[in-house]
Order: C-alpha cells, then structure tokens, then sequence
C-alpha cells in the first residue's frame, strides 16, 4: 500500500492544531499552570511546520524547507520550556529560538542546503536533544510522585531515539532528492510517530496536571493552613499507621500555656505567630521520623519511634525548654510555655485510642501540677477525665 506523504502531513497538521487548542482551553481554566499555554503555543507552532511541510512544491522550497523545519525544531524546544515550567524551573525560552535558528542560517549555506543528508542529521540531533532534555527534566521532578511521570519519561524517549536512529540512516540509506523528497518511507515514518507522538503527550500532559492538581487538593485538605503541619484528619490516619509497626511509640500531647491570655493581652496575630514559631521549633528539633499535627486551638500532637520511655521524655523535656526559652524582641513581657502529656505504646499494641487516653490523662497531670512541664502516663492511674480521644478520632473520620 503506496501512502500519500502530503495526505499524511495534512492530518498532523489538523490533529496538531487541535491538541495545541486544547492545551490552551486547559490553561485557561487552569491559569496558574503555564506549562499548559506554552504547550499549547508549541503545538499551534508544531501544525504550522506540518502544513508547511506538506505544501512543498506549492511554495518557494526555503519555506518548504528552511523556515518549517526551524519552526519544527523551535517546537520540539518549546515542549522542553514546558517541561521546566511544569516542574518549577526556570524558563530558557531562547534556547528553543536558538535551535530553530541553527537550523535556518545552515540552511543559508549553499552546501549545507543541497545536501538532504546534512539536514536531516542536524535537524534529528537537535529534535532528539530537546526531546531527551525533556525526559531529564521530567525525571529529575520524580520526588513528585505522579502516576503519569515514568510514562511521559517513556514517550519522550522513545521519539527522541525515533529521531537518533534517523541520523545513521540518512547517512546509510540514500534519500531521494528533487519532487520526491516527501516519498522517503522516513518521511511516513515520521508522520505516523508525531500524529501517535500528538496524542499520546496531550494525555500524558494533561494527565500530569490533573494528578497535580488532584495532589494539592489531597494535601490542602490534610494540613492545618495556619501552622502547616497535619490537620487532626491527618494526624490520625498517619499517626495509626506509624503505630501499627512493631517498635514501640511514643505519644506527646502538646498544650500551650494561658494561649487564651495570650491572645486577649496580645491579640490574635501574636497568638497565630506563637502558633506558628511552636510548629517551626517543632520541625527543628522533634525527632524526622515523626507524625506532627494539630488537633485543634493551642492543642497539638506528636507520635514518634522511641526505644523507651526516658528516650520519650528527654524529646519531651528538651522540647518543652526549647519553646519556653522562646524570646520576640518587640514584645519583651510575652511568655510561652507548653505542658507536655507522654504516653509509650507496649510492645505489638496498636490501639491508637488507647495510647491517646493515656497521654491524655498525663497532659492533664501536667496541667494540673503547674503547666510547662512534661508528665508520663501511668497505666495504673484510673482514667479520671473525659475520653476524648474517641471523639478525635471520629472527627478524624
């Protein structure tokens, strides 16, 4: 079966048109992601190369030939900006002009232009650069987990070595010159991988957004926007999940001293900056293997691996001097303290409601024998309060 080259250019043309269309539809719904426009831009950019590619013979040849290739080739680094932007990097937009523009002052060499061979081996090499450079910068994001980043990595390093292995063949296979330059099987070859290689990037690409965006939403609803650290949802779900390995646990039920005094006496910016400094200090000096989170108000939550209880209290006691010790320049008179309550889980118990109860009830001791100190459960003390880590919990769910 003969295929018809123009025919085929004219379809990506079309189908190229439309993804770029549909990119920047996407952008504008989703603004703050600019990778979309610039792949949108990019795509638009890829169709106009592909309609002047399919015109050869019906325009002058250096459109045909030296202005579409360029364009294409300005394309491929317009992807690779898309990539950087998407990732959070800095934009080098004039690399893409710089590539395409290689291509279009070789093409101004007598030699260089008559010579089918040497352009597509420079055109190829740079297409396959931008399309690796791609994948690299994809790659490098991967402590971002996205389902969608190993595929997308894949696709782009397949049509980059699509455009590798054209470099050896051009210079093995000769191609043909003059009106049948369009009949080259590479030619047909390359029509069908951009038009798969069109598809395939617009579900790979807005599939990355999506799972981004889907990834924030998660996270925006799983952290306490004042502090930054776990909501009590969070905090539950994550905190169970440490406890259910086989070392033991230690719980530290966290609650500031005179808060409410120090919002009345302060004011409410104060209180949220003594907030705030409580969960800095906290990500500084509780242990990194850790489960940190607010429960609510002045009320906060730590579960961490220990080898035992004095390990526990040291953390504790440490903490709790760190936080006391805390001094604001501008405001000479403020002072902070935390009462600290401290429960160890028991070798294979992964009953999180009752290691709250029992930290509970220690935090209560410390609040009753003068705050801004640290108290370890006892299990052999009844349970004198209201249980409240039962209604935690079921907040938490």
């Amino acid at each position: 079966m003969r295929l018809d080259i123009p025919t085929l250019l004219l379809v990506t043309f079309v189908l190229t048109f439309l993804v770029g269309v549909l990119f920047l539809l996407s952008w504008v719904q989703a603004r703050g992601t600019r990778a979309l426009a610039i792949w949108g831009v990019a795509h638009l950019g890829g169709a106009v190369a592909s309609g002047g590619l399919a015109l050869r013979g019906m325009i002058p040849d250096w459109v045909s030939i030296g202005v579409a290739n360029a364009v294409m080739i300005a394309v491929y680094g317009l992807i690779w900006s898309g990539v950087r932007a998407f990732e959070g990097r800095t934009l080098r937009l004039a690399l893409p002009v710089l590539g395409g523009g290689v291509f279009a002052v070789a093409c101004l060499v007598p030699g260089f232009y008559e010579s089918i061979a040497a352009r597509v081996v420079l055109a190829s090499s740079i297409a396959a650069g931008f399309c690796g450079a791609s994948a690299y910068e994809i790659w490098r994001g991967r402590a971002e987990r996205l389902v969608s980043r190993y595929p997308a990595m894949v696709l782009l390093c397949a049509y980059g070595l699509c455009y590798a292995i054209r470099i050896p063949a051009a210079l093995i296979a000769p191609l043909p010159t003059g009106p049948d330059a369009l009949q080259s099987p590479w030619v047909a070859i390359l029509c069908f991988a951009a038009m798969l290689f069109t598809i395939a990037i617009a579900f790979t690409f807005m599939a990355l957004t999506k799972e981004r965006a889907e990834r924030s939403q998660r996270l925006a609803a799983s952290i306490d926007p004042l502090t930054g650290i776990a909501n009590r949802r969070a905090f539950v779900r994550e905190a169970e999940a440490l406890l259910a390995r086989p070392s033991p646990a230690a719980l530290l039920l966290f609650d500031l001293d005179h808060f409410k005094r120090v919002n009345d006496t302060y004011g409410h910016a104060v209180g949220d900056g003594v907030l705030v400094a409580f969960c800095a200090l906290g990500r500084a000096l509780l242990p990194t293997e850790r489960v940190f989170g607010r429960l609510g108000g002045e009320e906060f939550a730590c579960l961490i691996p220990v080898d035992g209880p004095e390990e526990a209290r040291r953390v504790a006691v440490r903490f709790g001097r760190a936080f006391a010790a805390l001094r604001l320049p501008t405001l000479p008179n403020l002072r902070v303290g935390v009462s600290i309550g401290l429960a160890v889980s028991r070798p294979g118990d992964a009953d999180f409601d009752a290691l709250m109860r029992r930290a509970d009830l220690a935090l209560y001791r410390a609040k009753h024998n003068g705050r801004s100190r640290t108290e370890l459960a006892d299990v052999e003390l009844p349970d004198a309060r209201p249980d409240r880590s039962k209604a935690w919990a079921q907040a938490a769910e």
